[in-house]
């Protein structure tokens, strides 16, 4: 093949105009020929105009790989809604896409339904106090009714003394009768008396346990009005602060961890009703890919594989992602399947997160089934072009990286993605992706005549 460096800059970075000389016009002249080379000059200026960029050789292994295309999607775990626990007004204290750290605020509440319920709590620890009071009193009241059954308790001991003695008396033949009657009549007195403070005492033991089941009825109501009040507010307070509650007049909400809000569905200063959500905030490091598997390949597929994610497929424009930015982890295979579709949901999170992943973006899952078999050299498939029969890659000269060697491929087996090559090419080599296609026309002994380039590289038949 015969090719002449200065023609085949000419080609490259002519634009289309009528005083450009055509291509089949150029005719070959003895003082200007050069060495026949496969070498091609692809300088910065050629590069930038054809979009060119380069794949590094890397060792892969091809034959034992599934493949399954999918997206990332955020974890369950990954997204917060905050939401109203009471209807009020909202005034929003970060924006949209802000980054947030783990107890920042993130928006108030004006409730009137707050007020209510402070109300409500302050009634309860009304009664609460009024019932410790009233539990208070009880104990002078029981020690003085104790006092009160002791003397009486000793007046009938006393008298029933005198009684005995004065039985004794009239027994002997003395005494008085009167005085007899008088002091049975007593001692019947004392008797009475002391029933009725048993009486007394068995009310005011009644009284006492009712008090007291009001008592610790009040502190529970008390107790639990606090608790769902911290609940709702999500404060978290000391148990024997009880007076946490009074002096918030608005409500703050504060994130429970560090992201990245992603929606706020409230405008700020708009009213909005109870259980309504406000915001949404994401970590946007905790992703999974979630991809398609074909449920003819369930005899192959299980959970603890290592699996590949690859990267959205080059494009022309030479700002893709670089097919070697893969990311790793371990599949896991979804409990259940589409019938329609005759695929399964496949899982995988990957073990280091590469700076294009992000929900929503397509890529491939590279499923290796058998780690056994060895590694190849391989390039990316998108590097091979087709000249005719013959399949061509160029090699970026290690020696001079403006400049590319025209390669006859010798190829092995391709997973649909990378393609092994059998030789011409070492570990750290670079060849051609993009612009590829371009290099291969300026170089192919198959150009039809009375085409021309335009200065990006693109080719055109016929005359301008």
């Amino acid at each position: 093949m015969k090719i002449q460096l200065s023609i085949l800059t000419f080609v490259l970075l002519a634009g289309c105009s009528d005083s450009s000389t055509p291509v089949e016009n150029i005719t070959d002249d003895s003082s200007h020929t050069l060495t026949p080379t496969n070498r091609v000059a692809i300088p910065l200026a050629v590069r930038s105009n054809l979009g060119i960029t380069f794949a590094t050789v890397e060792r892969r292994q091809l034959q034992d790989t599934l493949r399954a295309p999918g997206r990332f999607e955020y974890l369950p775990s990954a997204k917060r809604e905050y939401q109203t626990m009471f209807s009020g007004k909202i005034d929003l204290l970060v924006d949209q896409f802000e980054t947030i750290e783990e107890g920042q605020p993130l928006f108030q509440i004006t409730s009137p339904q707050w007020r209510e319920m402070q109300q409500n709590i302050a009634e309860l620890l009304s009664n609460m106090q009024k019932l410790d009071a009233k539990m208070e009193m009880y104990n002078p009241v029981f020690l003085a009714h104790e006092q009160h059954e002791y003397s009486v308790k000793v007046n009938i001991e006393m008298w029933e003394e005198r009684i005995k003695t004065l039985k004794a008396l009239r027994e002997a033949g003395g005494g008085s009768l009167r005085e007899f009657t008088t002091a049975s009549a007593a001692c019947s007195a004392a008797r009475a008396e002391y029933a009725d403070l048993q009486e007394e005492d068995a009310r005011l033991e009644a009284a006492y346990a009712d008090t007291l089941a009001a008592n610790r009825s009040a502190k529970s109501k008390f107790n639990i009005a606090l608790e769902s009040a911290s609940a709702m507010l999500n404060i978290k307070v000391s148990a024997d602060d009880h007076d946490w509650w009074r002096d918030i007049s608005s409500i703050v909400i504060f994130a429970t961890n560090a992201g990245v809000v992603e929606a706020l569905n409230v405008t700020n200063g708009a009213w909005a009703n109870a259980q309504t959500t406000v915001l949404t905030i994401v970590q946007p490091n905790k992703l999974r890919f979630h991809a398609s598997g074909l449920q003819s390949d369930l005899g192959t597929l299980k959970d603890g594989l290592q699996v590949n994610i690859v990267p959205p497929t080059s494009s022309s424009s030479g700002h893709s992602v670089n097919l070697q930015n893969t990311m790793h982890g371990a599949l896991q295979l979804g409990l259940t399947g589409d019938s329609n579709k005759r695929t399964i949901d496949l899982y995988v999170t990957p073990e280091k997160l590469s700076s294009w992943a992000r929900p929503g973006v397509t890529a491939q899952l590279e499923i290796i089934t058998d780690s056994t078999s060895e590694t190849e050299l391989a390039i990316p498939l998108s590097a091979v072009q087709q000249d005719g029969l013959t399949q061509i890659i160029f090699r970026r000269n290690p020696s001079n990286p403006n400049e590319a060697i025209r390669m006859e491929a010798d190829l092995g087996l391709d997973d649909g993605k990378w393609i092994a090559v059998l030789s011409g090419l070492r570990d750290g080599d670079e060849v051609v992706l993009d612009g590829g296609f371009q290099l291969m026309l300026a170089t192919s002994g198959s150009i039809q005549k009375g085409g021309h380039f335009h200065a990006d590289g693109t080719f055109h038949e016929g005359e301008h």
